[in-house]
């Protein structure tokens, strides 16, 4: 009988980040097709439980993964519309920053604020999702040293960014 090493299991799995959002929506399923559709996620899997629900599913945008579970108000577990809105924000990187947002828009999302130059350096735009998840939406412009966006910052006045307390 000879024995067999087992491979340490890896305290953060392959492909995952630290931190990955998990997010409650009523509707899960049509969550993760709106995701599709607005942000060309992919689907990695799901886990069906009693009526259809949700009981977790994971899907990549770009080199990123978030969770999903259908609400489950018996648990606790409520969404944004149950709770009447969130105070988290999703910030997604992309390549170009207009068409991702016009594609987000065109899927059912509810537009905040049009994509615009801000003075950090990002184009930026945010939208509420169907399901009441709220996104930033952003692409790289130019990379700036905290002392030149401080000043920036300063010359846009209060707000910053297009609406008071965004920024």
């Amino acid at each position: 009988m000879t024995d067999s090493v087992q491979p340490a299991v890896r305290p953060v799995p392959a492909g995952m980040h630290t931190i990955t959002p998990h997010l409650v929506c009523e509707g899960a399923a049509a969550a993760m097709a709106y995701y599709q559709q607005a942000f060309n996620a992919e689907e990695i899997g799901r886990l069906a439980g009693p009526g259809g629900k949700i009981m977790h599913a994971h899907m990549r945008i770009g080199d990123s993964t978030i969770m999903l579970v259908d609400d489950f108000p018996e648990y606790g577990s409520l969404g944004p519309k149950a709770l009447n809105g969130s105070p988290v924000t999703l910030h997604l990187y992309v390549e170009d920053v207009d068409a991702a947002y016009a594609r987000a828009v065109e899927a059912g999302g509810t537009a905040k604020m049009p994509p615009q130059d801000m003075f950090w350096g990002d184009r930026y735009g945010m939208l509420v999702d169907p399901f009441g998840h709220h996104w930033a939406i952003a692409t790289r412009q130019q990379d700036l040293s905290m002392e030149e966006i401080t000043r920036a910052m300063a010359q846009q006045g209060p707000g910053g960014c297009g609406e008071p307390g965004t920024a």
